[in-house]
């Protein structure tokens, strides 16, 4: 195990900001992964495990224990027959490639997903979505290793506790599972629309009439890049808030006050709201604040990016001033989508 000590964190993180690692190992098997969790247990020393660092903001604190970054490679596919595919994906594989290699086979499942940053591994722990896509939809297990009984095991897909941005990975179990791979069912067909409503509108305008996997990854590439900025040239960690979830009731009222807020109605009666709608009309739209050195994006207003920040504190104080103005306006209050370690 090659072992670095007094690590920037700030190097670890697409933000840009961060305290010191006490130590930092890369691991590229499974074996590498027990090695790296029995050292850190034999000197009695907290652990995480990262992957490309573009969905986490360390603090100033830094982390007094050990950091395991994921580099963990693999890509493999089962034909049960001529439709159905079932792929499995090493955890340290970058998620963009995953799904440019899935679509150049014609499959199905994953190719709203595209142009997402990070790493495979990260995609189960926020059940990352984009343009009418889960992750859940198409996960079928998650191969991991449980710190608690020192062993690698698999976790079928109702195990993992999907929800809205959500999983066990991010809520009850927390920091428990070290998760090495992935296998996801896709299927050899062309997607079948309605198509969500930004995807939708992009392929009209452009007069895109055959639908196959290459033309929707073509298309929310072109959507992405036209609003989100590259993480490896501006420092941010892509959208920063979730869109919130309320009841029919508090929005019939917000509703009555902005009748133009955008708004999805969910399968369970509730109302999921714009947070970059909310973050926009709250006055925080391509803003660069000078206090902090933090900004919002000019074509995306709840990506938050890292012009000049002196530490995360500087972040989290320039966070707080947008939670509080849409809060303050709307009655809402934003939860942050980038996890803060430790």
């Amino acid at each position: 195990m090659n072992l670095l000590q007094n690590v920037s964190l700030a190097d670890y993180s697409t933000m840009r900001l961060g305290g010191m690692a006490a130590y930092l190992t890369i691991v590229q098997s499974r074996t590498e992964v027990q090695e790296a969790v029995a050292w850190a247990k034999q000197q009695k020393l907290p652990l995480i495990m990262i992957g490309s660092g573009s969905n986490i903001v360390w603090r100033d604190e830094g982390f007094t224990g050990l950091v395991i970054v994921n580099r963990i490679q693999h890509f493999e596919t089962f034909e049960e027959d001529e439709q159905n595919v079932y792929l499995t994906v090493g955890s340290g594989e970058i998620w963009d490639s995953v799904v440019d290699r899935a679509v150049q086979a014609n499959l199905s499942g994953i190719e709203c997903l595209s142009l997402i940053p990070g790493t495979a591994g990260a995609t189960p722990v926020q059940n990352v979505g984009a343009y009418g896509q889960e992750i859940a939809q198409t996960l079928v297990s998650v191969e991991a290793f449980d710190l608690e009984t020192d062993a690698f095991i698999n976790i079928p897909n109702p195990d993992c506790q999907f929800a809205y941005r959500s999983s066990r990975f991010k809520t009850n179990d927390h920091g428990r599972f070290l998760i090495s791979a992935l296998t996801l069912h896709l299927i050899r067909s062309n997607p079948m629309p309605p198509f969500y409503p930004a995807l939708q509108a992009y392929l009209e305008e452009h007069a895109i009439e055959q639908y196959t996997p290459q033309t929707i990854r073509q298309a929310v590439v072109a959507i992405r890049s036209a609003k989100l900025p590259d993480p490896n040239v501006v420092n941010n960690c892509g959208s920063f808030f979730a869109n919130p979830i309320i009841d029919l009731d508090n929005f019939s009222q917000i509703e009555a006050d902005y009748p133009a807020i955008t708004h999805w109605n969910t399968s369970d009666g509730q109302v999921k709201i714009s947070a970059a709608w909310l973050v926009e009309n709250a006055g925080y739209k391509a803003v660069h604040d000078n206090e902090t050195g933090m900004a919002t994006w000019q074509n995306q207003p709840l990506v938050v990016v890292n012009e000049r920040a002196r530490n995360t504190g500087d972040l989290l104080k320039f966070r707080q001033k947008i939670i509080d103005a849409v809060q303050a306006k709307f009655g809402i209050i934003l939860e942050q989508e980038p996890e803060l370690l430790p």
